[in-house]
């Protein structure tokens, strides 16, 4: 039977807390987009999760459709609770999200209430939970209005279903928009979830990191790493065994000699501060304004490990 490390909030992680709200998030969040699926062994899943978690890394990150397959993650969080996480489990802080397609027909997909409803009572049958810690929109809908999207929201906590309410990747106006309805709502918006790193910049150069800091909502950032890119891992080419030769999410052509040149410029950077280009990546992500946390993946405790060192001193 598994026993949580008791010196785990004495491991090095520091917490931050999230916009105006109660929550404290730990600086490195683990994200189970990758990794946690059906189609890779538990026990390594599991090893994982164990190593996070006996390192003070409280929050889990999920959605409707991580795996693969679609679903599979969450499934494999609810096989973590019954085997290692039950009696952790409000020391834990549980995400997950709905708004990609999920499942086939007209109610599977985006923002309706329907779909909002409806998913996030599958995804806790899956993670064998009674509620999540926060849920998600996990993107704008541009077609279901507004209004209809933040009430299934405010009614979703007002449930019990879960506690906080987020959005990913939403534009400007309209989170401008969703902070206001939901504060009104006595529902307030805990925190967006936005892509971030030292090759996309948007969420800064768009506004939103101003406006999470003005409004008191927290930010986490998501791909940290540009999907391995921020790591030393294409310094010296492409290796077979890497996400760029698989061509899925990362393809070889945006491996240009121009990028290459930054990223052993960066590299030598972190090296002078006796640092990696990976720990020097997601520190530039945590000294931004407003933000709360980074979301990284890991397909080893070696990698968490690494990822880790980043909330040093």
């Amino acid at each position: 039977m598994y026993k949580a490390d008791e010196h785990r909030y004495e491991n090095g992680m520091q917490y931050e807390r999230c916009g105006r709200s109660g929550v404290l998030l730990p600086k490195v969040s683990l994200g189970m987009w990758h990794n946690f699926g059906s189609v890779d062994p538990y026990e390594r899943s599991r090893e994982i999760v164990r190593f996070a978690f006996d390192h003070g890394v409280t929050h889990l990150d999920l959605a409707n459709n991580y795996g693969p397959v679609y679903g599979s993650a969450e499934q494999t969080l609810g096989r973590l609770m019954d085997d290692d996480l039950r009696p952790y489990r409000d020391e834990l802080f549980i995400s997950t999200k709905a708004g990609y397609d999920m499942w086939p027909g007209p109610y599977g997909n985006w923002g309706s209430r329907k779909y909002l409803f409806a998913s996030l009572d599958q995804s806790l049958k899956r993670m064998h939970l009674d509620y999540v810690d926060l849920f998600y929109s996990h993107r704008y809908d541009p077609e279901t209005p507004l209004e209809e999207t933040l009430q299934a929201l405010v009614d979703i906590v007002r449930s019990g279903k879960a506690l906080y309410i987020g959005i990913s990747r939403w534009p400007l106006e309209a989170t401008r928009f969703a902070i206001d309805y939901l504060r009104r709502h006595d529902t307030p918006l805990l925190i967006y979830q936005g892509k971030l790193n030292m090759l996309n910049r948007e969420p800064i150069d768009e506004g939103i990191l101003q406006l999470c800091h003005d409004e008191g909502v927290g930010f986490i950032a998501f791909s940290p790493l540009a999907q391995g890119l921020l790591t030393n891992r294409y310094l010296n080419g492409i290796p077979e065994d890497s996400r760029m030769s698989k061509a899925k999410f990362l393809r070889p052509e945006m491996l240009t000699d121009e990028l290459l040149v930054q990223l052993k410029k960066w590299n030598t950077e972190a090296e002078a501060k006796g640092q990696s280009l990976t720990e020097m990546a997601l520190r530039w992500i945590l000294d931004q304004q407003a933000v709360t946390s980074v979301l990284v993946g890991a397909s080893s405790t070696q990698q968490l490990e690494q990822n880790l060192r980043c909330v040093a001193p």
